[in-house]
């Protein structure tokens, strides 16, 4: 070891590496000796000569003044052309390196004239973030003054068209280098989220396009690079990859009693410089659009979203109308708009829902429950919406246990993320499999939390995950049955992989125990088997091949074949009511009148709308398309057909805060009963609109419609299952209409962003369909329900 390296070694002071603050000074004090060493060797190589037009600069973390203990120098010895001829420039520059080398100081230098630095700045991207950063050291200063401004200015005047450039650059050292936040082993400066960030986070400042974070930001950044100085210390090299050996002695080094809470801190610390990153870039695009040469004022370009939210320059934003202080259930909301959007939440956004908006009341009202499993069921545009919210810790009032797997690493060589990441992703992948369950938004839950229970301490996370899940789920209100079946799959969902990859599947054995671990119902064994499948494919491919899938279908049809034949379940579809309903005198009144009775009850932002009229053919698809032409959200309804008149139950949400009025709808039945489509005229403009749009959602386009053959012998029962848009009750109406049919009674439920609909028809003499009309019927459902 050489003495300028003891010397570094013993300025980094390993005894306040545990104490807060102390690594700004360490860096600080680090910094100032390697500029006092250089000025030293600098005059010693001019030996007593003045050199004019002559300096050494600094760029990388000496310039910054953020070097470790063992960094290298990144050096520029920088000269004018008619200075020093390029003879006397190289010897100068050799008696300046040698000694460094000497010295055991990796050394990454070059020699430029002003010109030169701007040629080579404008050339290459890396190299013109760093000059970015030239810092005089020794010589002649207006030199390096001359060379920073130079290519300060140019990097301002051509930002703009190198934006793509940076973009392009940022995203393929992020795929080759991975994500900080999620590996065991990180690229500390390379990976995403770590000290190149931060150089691009300052050069996009530098360019006055865009600010960018602080606070939370330069925090991280402290962090990250106390990280890098403890390697630097352990390996007693300059290096930036934290290896899992090294992983023990870091984190001692940093104060840490056990190496998983590193981790942890590294990994909150990437997660906000990526995110910051992220943004930043983001509006460096707004910006440069802004700039376009426009006639008049700017205005905002605001696109309704829904829910008091618009889309602007790319983000979702609130609009002026959004009730942030009273409105408790407005974060969901904004989430929900802008993850099925796939677009970010603006960070002002972000901030306000943070820091204005009330908690939830627990129980949770059924409209927040309604949107928080629409918000998990919206597919890959959650990852980024979610992110957000934790970093601003909204996650974590809606379920303070999540702060526990936040960012906590797993050490286990199946999963490439942190525990946290792991559920989202497996949100995200459960999302594409909503159709292939009954209940969707119980297996967004499921994948969700199944993973809760792996925090520090826990022996058996499936158990302690079982707990916590029942704890969450009743803070959310859900009905006993349903948190029985999450808290169920949580408890067991490595149960179906575990006994298909180590039993027997044609054993007797292994089918009873399946059974067992899913309370001997169909529905819940379905959902298992998704999440299984969900949970192996977002740990890695190592988890999920082909040959697990084969042996998880195996079992999984065995069991399934077992427990059909049995006649206890009757999961499988809603059984038509039977009871009688009592139809108040009033109701009878105006339906004798020709008019419809419709009441309205509010209830913690859902509404229930209960109409009476005389029933006809069409009725249920003109409710339904009045309800959308309103802007409600129908959530589940209830359609039943008694002596002659139609009592139904719709229950509906309102992204646009209103609340349904029954004078109108009641009118509006009239009109669309008389022939006058007016009324609809608003939902056809909303299906052209949201026709225009991109899909946002990882979820499966092809509707499924099938023939419940056993369900009813007076009906013939169809169920359907599709993606949720503005007027598709109208459109299955409609269909039915067309097609003859007469609907009884009909069962409406979305859960998750799907509907899962039953509807119990005949023909319009009563009876149940043929098997050739009923096949046609399903034909045209899946038909219609799949159009745009």
């Amino acid at each position: 070891m050489t003495d300028v390296t003891a010397r570094r070694l013993d300025l980094a002071g390993t005894r306040t590496f545990a104490t807060p603050g102390a690594g700004p000074i360490r860096r600080r004090a680090l910094a100032e000796f390697g500029f006092a060493w250089l000025r030293e060797l600098w005059r010693e190589a001019c030996a007593g000569r003045r050199h004019e037009g002559v300096a050494l600069a600094a760029v990388g973390s000496l310039a910054r003044g953020d070097s470790g203990p063992l960094s290298d120098y990144d050096l520029v010895l920088v000269h004018h052309p008619r200075g020093l001829t390029g003879k006397e420039v190289g010897a100068f520059a050799d008696r300046l390196w040698y000694p460094i080398w000497d010295a055991g100081v990796r050394l990454d230098h070059s020699v430029r004239t002003v010109s030169e630095c701007r040629a080579v700045a404008s050339e290459d991207l890396t190299a013109a973030v760093g000059l970015l950063d030239l810092t005089h050291v020794a010589g002649d200063a207006d030199v390096v003054n001359a060379a920073r401004s130079t290519v300060a200015h140019d990097w301002r005047a051509n930002a703009r068209t190198r934006l793509g450039e940076i973009q392009e650059s940022v995203a393929a050292r992020h795929a080759r280098q991975g994500d900080l936040a999620h590996l065991i082993e990180p690229d500390l400066k390379e990976a995403r989220g770590g000290l190149r960030d931060m150089s691009i986070l300052r050069a996009l400042t530098a360019a006055w396009l865009t600010d960018r974070p602080h606070g939370e930001v330069d925090s991280a950044h402290e962090r990250v690079l106390d990280v890098r100085d403890a390697i630097h210390v352990v390996t007693g090299r300059g290096r930036d990859r934290l290896a899992r050996e090294d992983h023990d002695a870091c984190a001692a080094l940093l104060g840490y009693t056990h190496a998983d809470d590193l981790l942890t801190d590294l990994s909150t610390s990437a997660r906000t410089v990526a995110y910051a990153v992220d943004g930043t870039l983001r509006r460096a695009m707004q910006s440069q659009r802004a700039r376009t040469l426009r006639v008049g004022p700017r205005r905002p370009q605001l696109a309704p979203l829904g829910y008091g939210l618009y889309r602007h320059d790319g983000e979702a934003v609130l609009g002026p109308s959004a009730d942030v202080a009273s409105d408790p259930v407005i974060p969901l909301r904004a989430a929900v708009v802008a993850a099925r959007g796939s677009i970010p939440l603006s960070p002002t956004t972000i901030s306000n829902l943070a820091a204005r908006s009330p908690q939830l009341p627990e129980p949770w009202p059924e409209v927040a429950r309604a949107l928080f499993a629409d918000l998990l069921a919206s597919g890959p545009g959650l990852v980024t919406v979610w992110e957000g919210l934790d970093l601003a810790g909204v996650v974590e009032r809606w379920i303070p246990e999540w702060r526990a797997v936040r960012s906590r690493p797993q050490r286990n060589a199946v999963h490439r993320h942190t525990v946290d990441r792991h559920l989202i992703e497996t949100v995200v992948t459960a999302s594409g499999m909503v159709r292939d369950v009954a209940r969707p938004d119980l297996l967004v839950l499921a994948a969700l939390l199944h993973d809760i229970g792996k925090v520090p301490g826990s022996q058996d996370h499936s158990a302690t995950g079982g707990d916590l899940a029942e704890r969450i789920l009743r803070r959310m209100g859900l009905e006993d049955e349903d948190r029985d079946v999450v808290v169920r799959l949580v408890r067991g969902h490595l149960t179906l992989i575990d006994l298909a990859t180590r039993r027997d599947a044609d054993d007797p054995a292994t089918i009873a125990e399946l059974t067992r671990a899913v309370g001997g119902s169909v529905q819940t064994l379905d959902l298992l088997r998704a999440l299984t499948e969900a949970d192996a494919s977002a740990a890695g491919p190592k988890a999920w091949s082909d040959w697990r899938a084969g042996l998880v279908q195996r079992l999984y049809l065995r069991c399934r074949t077992a427990l059909i034949s049995t006649p206890s379940d009757k999961e499988r579809f809603p059984m038509e009511a039977q009871e009688a309903f009592a139809v108040s005198e009033r109701a009878l009144e105006h339906v004798a009148n020709g008019e419809p009775h419709v009441t309205v009850t509010s209830m913690g932002g859902a509404h229930r709308v209960d109409i009476v009229d005389r029933d006809r053919g069409g009725l249920f698809a003109d409710t339904a398309g009045l309800l959308a032409a309103h802007g409600f959200l129908v959530r589940s309804a209830i359609v039943r057909t008694v002596d002659g008149l139609a009592v139904n139950e719709w229950w509906v949400d309102s992204p646009g805060g209103e609340t349904p009025l029954p004078d109108i709808l009641a009118r509006d039945l009239v009109r669309v009963a008389a022939g006058d489509r007016g009324p609809l005229g608003r939902l056809q403009r909303r299906k052209a609109s949201t026709a225009t749009r991109s899909p946002s959602s990882g979820s499966p386009d092809q509707a499924r419609a099938m023939v419940i053959s056993s369900a009813s012998q007076t009906a013939t029962v169809i169920e359907v299952r599709a993606t949720d848009r503005p007027g598709l009750l109208q459109d299955i109406g409609i269909t039915l209409a067309r097609a003859s049919l007469s609907i009884r009674s009909a069962h409406i439920a979305t859960y998750a962003g799907q509907t899962l609909d039953t509807f119990y028809v005949t023909e319009y003499g009563g009876g149940p369909l043929d098997p050739a009309r009923a096949a046609q019927a399903v034909a045209m459902i899946i038909d219609t329900c799949d159009a745009a």
